[in-house]
């Protein structure tokens, strides 16, 4: 028969044994933050002010009044007050055609979850914003994250909203005695893109 030679173990000191459970949920704390650091961030969409009703849908064209800012607060763009040359006829705001095609990614999917006369905070992330490319000479740095305070003045078919642009271009004709002026050519349609493309 073989003999097995015995090692004597030594016991562990009281301490080390706090030390090692320590670092074992040190070690899983930080694999834990590194998850969820990687993780990609969504759109976020804080209410400030509660809107009423049903929210726009994809096709509907949104009035907006909105101003976009960097992380470190800086504005880099904003809407201007509507300039509509017939008062009444359309919302003031500025027009955006809810596509995803005519609006960066995230700012879609912000103004999916709004309703008319609400004020919201809208957080983007840089890759549904921009991503590594923002538009030339845009004063928004690559892989910036960015938020939107907007307000929506209203909304409606885009349908609607080009019979409201036609009406305003037919009465400025009419105004400049039928002749089409240089005025009237820019109101017959909407804007098929908002400011954040």
């Amino acid at each position: 028969m073989t003999e097995v030679t015995r090692v004597p173990l030594r016991p562990i000191a009281g301490g080390s044994l706090v030390k090692l459970w320590l670092g074992v949920l040190a070690a899983v704390l930080l694999a834990g933050g590194i998850a969820w650091a990687a993780m990609p961030k969504g759109v976020t969409v804080d209410t400030v002010t509660a809107g009423e009703g049903e929210g726009p849908q994809q096709g509907d064209v949104v009035f907006v009044r909105y101003s976009g800012m960097l992380e470190d607060g800086t504005v880099f763009d904003q809407s201007q007050p509507a300039q509509w040359p017939i008062p009444g006829l359309l919302p003031e705001g500025t027009p955006m055609l809810l596509e995803p095609d005519a609006l960066i990614v995230g700012f879609y999917e912000g103004l999916l979850q709004t309703q008319k006369g609400g004020t919201y905070e809208i957080f983007i992330p840089a890759e549904k914003a921009y991503g590594a490319e923002p538009p030339e000479g845009a004063p928004i740095p690559p892989n910036a994250d960015l938020t939107f305070n907007v307000e929506i003045v209203d909304f409606m078919p885009e349908a609607e909203a080009r019979e409201r642009f036609q009406a305003m271009e037919q009465m400025l004709m009419q105004a400049q005695g039928g002749e089409g002026g240089e005025g009237a050519g820019g109101a017959a349609t909407p804007p098929a893109e908002g400011a954040p493309q």
